[in-house]
């Protein structure tokens, strides 16, 4: 079948995870813990965070969970606020989280919707943190289509929100590419019926993801080569 759509996750795949998110969360931490050393450890602990390497374990559930996931982790240090302040304090801080690309996003995604593709965006961030990324990378207006978690379509690795860019756009789930580094990504396409494309800058490996994908890049700047080698022989 052509292809005539392709969604993205975001956080590893149009962004790079450590080089967006590491720094980030060490800054939220100090100013979670405000100077309580203890406090820190334990705030790192709660969301598996490596202190001492300056990054999240590659079993954090921070990593593909969404932002309320996150706030509950860290709640269980933090017994006098509640979980919608910290929820909100939490995508307040990730809507302003300077995002790092692994290539050129502009001239990419222009390739793409050239190619006369649907595009889109899939997230376990909040709907504010992703508009607020794109915007800040200046993608606002390059997606048919954006949802968080809280958008009104469920999370990934549910099918819902991938089947929900497919009924905006009136395609059929076999003719979307799902990109995404984590497993989420991948049994969020396999439920919803979509081509599983594995990207490998987020804390998944290749052996990790290999058996849960179609195929697997080493970034997102792969995607037109290997979208022109699924071209069907006319």
């Amino acid at each position: 079948m052509t292809i005539k759509g392709v969604l993205f996750d975001k956080d590893g795949t149009l962004f790079e995870f450590g080089a967006t998110w590491n720094a980030w969360c060490l800054e939220i931490l100090a100013e979670l813990s405000a100077g309580n050393e203890g406090l820190r450890r334990d705030l790192a602990n709660a969301v598996l965070f490596d202190l001492g390497a300056g990054r999240f374990r590659p079993d954090s559930p921070v990593i593909a969970g969404t932002n309320r996931q996150a706030a509950e982790c860290l709640l269980t240090c933090l017994p006098g606020m509640s979980l919608i302040a910290l929820e909100e304090f939490l995508a307040r801080r990730a809507a302003a989280a300077v995002p790092v690309p692994p290539v050129p996003l502009a001239p990419l995604l222009d390739d793409l919707r050239g190619r006369g593709l649907g595009l889109g965006v899939i997230t376990n961030d909040s709907e504010v943190g992703a508009f607020g990324q794109l915007e800040a990378a200046g993608l606002y207006g390059l997606f048919d289509f954006v949802a968080g978690f809280d958008s009104g379509h469920g999370a990934k690795p549910d099918a819902a929100p991938l089947l929900a860019f497919c009924d905006k756009l009136d395609l059929l789930p076999a003719s979307v590419v799902m990109v995404g580094d984590s497993l989420h990504d991948l049994h969020a396409a396999e439920r919803a019926g979509m081509i599983r494309v594995g990207v490998l800058t987020g804390p998944a490996t290749q052996a990790e993801l290999a058996p849960h994908a179609d195929a697997i890049l080493p970034h997102i700047g792969y995607l037109p080569e290997w979208l022109g080698r699924q071209a069907p022989a006319s």
